[in-house]
């Protein structure tokens, strides 16, 4: 389960509920289970060092200009804001098509 280190926004829920909604009609309930896994890794990294993200993935430079902060938690991108607290705005599986998303 996700620890309450950090919150996620609006965005990310619904983001996180997709995913897992995915998972489960693929009958990966252990991919569900990861990527919570992931999310709270994710959510105690950025708790402990917000400023230690990138500006944004390689892949998309663009997406710097939206001032968020981004690390890659086992494969999955997680964007956050560096808000004091800082909130999770994105969960993107790694291969996905990050700039079509946001």
């Amino acid at each position: 389960m996700i620890s309450n280190v950090i919150s996620l926004s609006a965005t990310a829920e619904f983001q996180l509920d997709q995913l897992i909604e995915y998972y489960e009609l693929k009958d990966r309930v252990a991919a569900s289970c990861n990527l919570l896994v992931a999310l709270d890794a994710a959510g105690k990294r950025i708790a402990t060092a917000p400023q230690s993200g990138l500006p944004a993935p390689r892949p998309y430079p663009a997406l710097a200009a939206l001032g968020l902060r981004w690390i890659i938690e086992v494969s999955y991108w997680i964007s956050y804001s560096k808000d004091d607290p800082p909130i999770i705005f994105g969960i993107f599986h790694a291969t996905a098509d990050i700039p079509n998303r946001l």
